[in-house]
C-alpha cells in the first residue's frame, strides 16, 4: 500500500504537472458532466485516469511523462475496448517537466469501434476556443481542487477555455475568472495527464493539445490565473507521421526514446508491481 501511495503523490504530478477538470465557481457541476460519447477517441492509460487520444486505429498520442508504464503487454482503455500495448516511442529530445512532452503508444490490434481523432495541421491555435475532458480532480477556481482523482471515481467533466500564446512547442491556457472566461471556463486538475486540448468540426475531432504541465508558481491547482501548457501537436505532426509510417520497430526506436521517464518515487525495481496494480480492467 505504501508504494501505490508513493505511486499515486507522483501521478498528481506535484509540481509542474496538468490533468482533470477543475471548474467555475459560479456555474452548476452539472452543467460539466460529461459521457464518452463527448470526446469517443479518448483513452485511459490507468484505472486512477490519465488519459490520451486515439489518432489512428493503430496508434494513440498522449504525454511523454504519462508513459511510465506503458510497456508491451500492458493494457489501457480505448472507448469500450481493452487493448493491449505494443510498444510506446517518446519524443526524443524530451526531458522530464519540460517541453516536448510527447509520447506515441502502438496497439497491437486495431481499434474498429471508434473513429481515430485528427490531428491538428494548421498553425492557427492562437485564440481558439478548445475543450478539455478528463475524470481526474475537480473543484472550482475559488478554492482550486479540493476532491482528488481517487474520490472523484472516473467522472468525466468537459470545460473550455481559449489559447491565449503559442510557440513552437506548446499552446496556453489561463483560468479567468467571471466574464473573461469562457461559459464553461476550466482548467486541468490532478489525474488526467495527457489529455486532449480539441475541438468538433461537424463529425471529426480535431487534436489541439496534450496535458503536459503548468507554470504557475503562485498559484495551486485549479485556482483561477493558473497557466497551463498543453503540447502542440501541429508542431510535430512531421514526428507523429514519420514514427506512424516507420517500417518497423527499429526503425521507429530511431526517431524516439524509450526512456519510462520515471516520476520521484517510483523505483525501478518495484515498476511491475505497481504498474499491474494501475492496470485497466
Amino acid at each position: 500500500m505504501k508504494l501505490i501511495q508513493s505511486l499515486l503523490l507522483s501521478l498528481g504530478l506535484i509540481a509542474p504537472a496538468s490533468s482533470a477538470i477543475v471548474i467555475r465557481h459560479d456555474v452548476p457541476d452539472e452543467r460539466y458532466h460529461a459521457v464518452p460519447s463527448d470526446f469517443p477517441p479518448l483513452a485511459t492509460l490507468y484505472n486512477i485516469g490519465v488519459h490520451g487520444t486515439l489518432i489512428h486505429p493503430e496508434w494513440v498520442v498522449t504525454a511523454a511523462h504519462a508513459v511510465f508504464c506503458l510497456n508491451p503487454g500492458q493494457k489501457i482503455r480505448v472507448g469500450n475496448e481493452i487493448v493491449t500495448v505494443a510498444n510506446r516511442y517518446s519524443h526524443p529530445s524530451y526531458k522530464l517537466g519540460d517541453e516536448h512532452d510527447i509520447a506515441l503508444i502502438q496497439l497491437q490490434s486495431s481499434i474498429s469501434t471508434v473513429k481515430p481523432a485528427e490531428i491538428y495541421r494548421n498553425d492557427d491555435e492562437m485564440g481558439q476556443v478548445t475543450w478539455f475532458i478528463g475524470a481526474g480532480g475537480t473543484g472550482t477556481g475559488i478554492s482550486g481542487e479540493t476532491i482528488g482523482y481517487q474520490e472523484n471515481n472516473g467522472k468525466l467533466r468537459k470545460a473550455q477555455n481559449r489559447i491565449i500564446e503559442v510557440n513552437d512547442t506548446d499552446i496556453i491556457f489561463k483560468f479567468e475568472k467571471g466574464s473573461k472566461g469562457e461559459m464553461l471556463e476550466g482548467v486541468s486538475g490532478n489525474g488526467d495527464s495527457g489529455g486532449p486540448a480539441y475541438m468538433k468540426e461537424g463529425e471529426s475531432y480535431k487534436l489541439l493539445g496534450i496535458s503536459s504541465r503548468a507554470d504557475s508558481w503562485f498559484y495551486d491547482v485549479g485556482e483561477y490565473g493558473v497557466t497551463e501548457l498543453y503540447t502542440r501537436v501541429s508542431s510535430y505532426q512531421d514526428w507523429i507521421d514519420l514514427v506512424i509510417s516507420a517500417k518497423n520497430d527499429l526503425a521507429r526506436k530511431k526517431h524516439s526514446t524509450q526512456n519510462p521517464f520515471l516520476h520521484e518515487g517510483m523505483d525501478p525495481e518495484n515498476m511491475s508491481t505497481m504498474c499491474s496494480s494501475l492496470q485497466v480492467k
